[in-house]
């Protein structure tokens, strides 16, 4: 990768999912901008000079600027635009070494109209003001405490946090490592749990590896990244020592990130066609990315691609760019559904970032708000009403948490003991499902969690099985 594209990585923002960049972040004089609707911005000169002249209390001209500002890109309904105060433009330099203090996960929040109110509404759609947690950093503050993809942010330090963006939620969780940030989550439209974080040097990694078998290799993308397309170099040579026949990629809880990591990466796998282009809102073609003839990835290697609703942005891209040159089989959850483009600019001391395009995929299919569907669709652990109230019940009285901090050490009979006390006390959940929490619990405990886990990740097995029993062939056909 070349160097100059690690200089202007942008890599995570302040905790959000990580926008596209298609330009550098140049900068843009107020001059720069020919005035248009000049009716508009003269009343709202008259409008600044009036309350500034005649408000109660003395207000800074930079403070209404800012608000003005704030308010003029809030006004297009769109959560990834947004105005950068100098501070905020600040932070972004201080995210381009790959590290920033914070709590470790990556932030959203749903665009467009607020849906209008009924009984049977999603949830999702009941936490339409709130931000939603796209997914946590592995063995980061976030990760260890047990937040996950899909979790509502409703609170921070006891303040509500509805109707805050991204970005403002974002400002209230970053800080100096070694602080502590409190916040109430809500989960799955039933949970409510209370989390004190400290905040830590956050540094975000990019691939991890290794063989499942002597036949499968598992390729585990993280954030895409300008070190992606040479984690994922290294990962190919690894495999192919290996001799390895079948590639399992998973890109479950990969929020996103750079445009150009997604596409090399892409290059590696694919000798022909489009991976993915962009179009502005007249449907103007305004970048085509091609793939190159030469590949890392041998094409008679089988590929399958496993995605989640925690898969976004730049994962889309890969995800959309495989399934529709039929070059892998998809197996999970439908994508999270952000198929938007932003460039970042600069003006004056501060900046902005603003949505101004779309992605389509190779047969021209947006995925914005939608997302991508798998071949084979398996939702991990679907609960019942009930089976979600002793969910509840679990977590929100942490005991599976404070079994695991006093039984570090706990052997199997150990488990199986405290498994039948939870469902002697009543607890409706499946003996796999509690003991896979007490399982996540542990991992969560390591400072380098596996890499895969085969014994609960039904969605990975299923897919090791597929390879194992020969049935691949004729489900990827039948997926044509």
């Amino acid at each position: 990768m070349k160097n100059k594209e690690r200089i202007i990585w942008l890599a995570v923002t302040m905790g959000l999912v990580v926008a596209f960049i298609l330009t550098s972040a140049g900068p843009m004089k107020a001059s720069s901008f020919r005035p248009r609707n000049d009716k508009y911005i003269e009343n709202l000169a008259v409008l600044f000079d009036f309350v500034q002249q005649n408000y109660v209390d003395e207000v800074s001209p930079q403070q209404m600027y800012e608000g003005a500002a704030k308010g003029l890109f809030e006004s297009l309904n769109d959560p990834y635009s947004v105005y950068l105060t100098p501070e905020d433009m600040e932070d972004f330099s201080d995210t381009t070494t790959g590290k920033f203090g914070g709590v470790g996960m990556f932030i959203s929040k749903q665009g467009g109209k607020r849906p209008e109110y009924s009984p049977d509404m999603t949830f999702r759609d009941r936490y339409f003001d709130f931000v939603e947690v796209i997914a946590p950093i592995d063995g980061t503050p976030a990760y260890k405490a047990g937040i996950s993809a899909g979790d509502f942010i409703i609170s921070i330090n006891g303040e509500s946090a509805e109707g805050l963006s991204s970005d403002g939620v974002a400002d209230l969780l970053r800080g100096v490592p070694g602080t502590e940030v409190s916040l109430e989550i809500h989960r799955r439209g039933k949970i409510e749990k209370e989390f004190t974080l400290k905040r830590a040097v956050i540094e975000v990694p990019t691939v991890k590896y290794a063989m499942i078998d002597k036949q499968t290799a598992y390729l585990k993308i993280i954030r895409w990244t300008p070190y992606t397309e040479d984690g994922v170099k290294e990962a190919v040579a690894f495999f192919t020592a290996e001799n390895y026949s079948s590639l399992v990629i998973d890109v479950r809880g990969n929020p996103g990130g750079l445009l150009s990591s997604v596409v090399d990466v892409a290059d590696l796998i694919l000798d022909q066609g489009t991976i993915v282009s962009t179009k502005d809102r007249n449907l103007k073609t305004l970048e085509e990315f091609k793939a190159s003839k030469k590949t890392a990835v041998d094409e008679d290697i089988p590929i399958i691609l496993l995605i989640d609703k925690g898969s976004a942005s730049a994962s889309e891209i890969i995800a959309g760019a495989l399934k529709d040159t039929s070059r892998a089989y998809l197996i999970g959850d439908t994508t999270f559904g952000k198929g938007s483009v932003q460039q970042i600019r600069s003006f004056d001391d501060s900046g902005f970032k603003l949505t101004i395009s779309r992605y389509y995929t190779p047969n021209d299919y947006n995925i914005d708000k939608i997302g991508i569907e798998p071949h084979k669709n398996i939702v991990a652990d679907e609960l019942s009403e009930e089976e979600l109230l002793s969910l509840a019940d679990l977590i929100e009285n942490n005991t599976i948490a404070l079994f695991v901090s006093k039984n570090p050490d706990a052997g199997e009979g150990d488990i199986s003991r405290f498994v039948s006390e939870i469902r002697d006390g009543g607890n409706v959940l499946e003996v796999r499902l509690i003991r896979k929490l007490i399982h996540e619990e542990y991992n969560r405990s390591l400072n380098n969690p596996p890499i895969f886990d085969l014994d609960y990740d039904q969605v990975l097995k299923y897919s090791l099985d597929m390879f194992k029993s020969g049935s691949f062939d004729a489900a990827f056909k039948a997926a044509q």
